[in-house]
This record gives structure tokens, C-alpha cells and sequence, in this order.
């Protein structure tokens, strides 16, 4: 079990940001509202450059030897500030377990900001979310927008995010995934499974069938290099939607 505390958590002048205050009164309803005496880890959900980073730092050590949380990690964090959260918890004796960031194949962030080897030389775990680019990255929309889909409900994926481009790739990436003989769901999480820095990734299933769907990325999480070459070159395809 895991909560979060960070940003726009409730209503009012402690509801957000990394204070003390903030992340303390987060960790305490948490448990409250779960009827618990500690969680698993507790993560700082967002840097807040409101904060000095020291104190949002020792707000998670103090969770850990009160025995509110076992382990502590971060969210979205950027690399410099992450390395400085890193650098406090170790020097405090609470090591960092987790970096929690978007990954997907439309989205190599930690990659490219160099998160994923900050993780491995500090010794820290990598959780994705966002691993099927909000559904992007599945079966859902190959043939349009259906009216129940998270599309049309236009909350926090939009249909303008549906290019051309962005279909063309979808497709693309569908036939690489068939040849495979995967989903696309399936093929999508097995890459982030692949590399030894992702610990996990974090579904959002509305279905039993579609958890079934991404449980079965675990039969077949190896890529030979030429299915990796075509998978990127895909990827890399001109596209001002994403």
C-alpha cells in the first residue's frame, strides 16, 4: 500500500506543496481514511520550489521513524532535484526506494533527462505511470473514438491528442506488436519490462479484462534487436501532437 502527497491533495492552505505541514497532515487522513497504521512507502508526489527541499526531505524521514511508512520515495522530481532528495535521505539513514515518473514509448522523459541511470547508480527503484500513454497506447482507439472511452469523456486525454501522426504510429505499432503475437497494451508494457531499471509500472485498468490483457505483457518481455529498431524508428516519426 502506498499514498501520495504533493499537490492539490484537499481543499485549503495545507491542501498542497512539499511543507511539512502538508505532507504530514496528507500521511495522517491517508491512514486515517485506509484504517491504517502505516503504509508501505509514501511518496513526495511533486518538487514544490515553494519549499526548501531539505524540509520536504525530513517530513518523509520523520514518516519513516514514526512508523507511519516503511519506505519513502519521490514523483516527477527533476534530475538535479532528485539527486539532491537522494543525498539527504541517505545522509539521514532513510533511503530512497522509489522514482515514480511517466514513461511510455511516446514518452521517453526518463531517458532523456537521464532519470532512468540516476536511478541505477543511486540505487533506487523506477515505477512508470502512464505506461499506455492514458490508452493511447492500446487496442482502444485503432478504429476512432469509441463514446464510452476516456477520449470522449475529454478529461485529461483530449481527441486532439488523436493526430494523424499519432494514429499512424498506433497502427504502426499494433502490426509490430501482432507480429509478435501480443496486443498492443501487451507489447507497450513488455518494453517498459524489458529493462532492469523499471521496477514496475502502474496500470489503470477499468476492467477485468483489461487487467488480464496487460498481465500477459509478463509472457513476453524479451525483443530481439530488430523488433527494437523497428519499434524506435516508429517512434521516432515526425509528430507535433505529442
Amino acid at each position: 500500500m502506498s499514498t501520495k502527497a504533493g499537490y492539490d491533495m484537499w481543499p485549503g492552505p495545507y491542501g498542497n506543496g512539499g511543507s511539512r505541514k502538508s505532507l504530514t497532515a496528507s500521511l495522517d487522513q491517508s491512514l486515517k481514511r485506509m484504517k491504517l497504521d502505516y503504509v508501505d512507502v509514501f511518496y513526495s508526489h511533486r518538487y514544490d520550489p515553494e519549499t526548501p527541499i531539505e524540509e520536504t526531505m525530513q517530513a518523509l524521514v520523520d514518516a519513516v521513524r514514526q512508523g507511519k511508512a516503511l519506505y519513502v520515495g519521490i514523483s516527477k522530481y527533476p534530475a538535479d532535484k532528485a539527486a539532491e532528495a537522494y543525498r539527504y535521505l541517505q545522509a539521514h539513514d532513510v533511503h530512497c526506494l522509489l522514482y515514480q515518473g511517466r514513461y511510455n514509448l511516446f514518452d521517453r522523459g526518463p531517458e532523456e533527462q537521464g532519470i532512468l541511470g540516476q536511478v541505477r547508480d543511486c540505487g533506487v527503484g523506477f515505477i512508470a505511470f502512464s505506461p499506455l500513454a492514458q490508452g493511447l497506447l492500446t487496442s482502444r482507439y485503432l478504429q476512432g473514438v469509441p463514446e464510452d472511452s476516456r477520449m470522449a469523456r475529454g478529461r485529461f486525454l483530449k481527441r486532439e491528442a488523436l493526430t494523424d501522426d499519432v494514429y499512424a504510429k498506433i497502427k504502426a505499432l499494433n502490426a509490430v506488436a501482432a507480429d509478435r503475437g501480443q496486443t498492443l497494451a501487451e507489447m507497450s508494457l513488455a518494453w517498459l519490462l524489458k529493462d532492469p531499471l523499471v521496477t514496475s509500472v502502474i496500470i489503470g485498468a477499468s476492467s477485468v479484462a483489461q487487467l488480464e490483457d496487460n498481465l500477459k505483457a509478463l509472457q513476453k518481455a524479451s525483443f530481439s534487436t530488430e523488433e527494437l529498431e523497428r519499434i524506435d524508428a516508429i517512434c521516432r516519426l515526425p509528430n507535433a501532437g505529442l
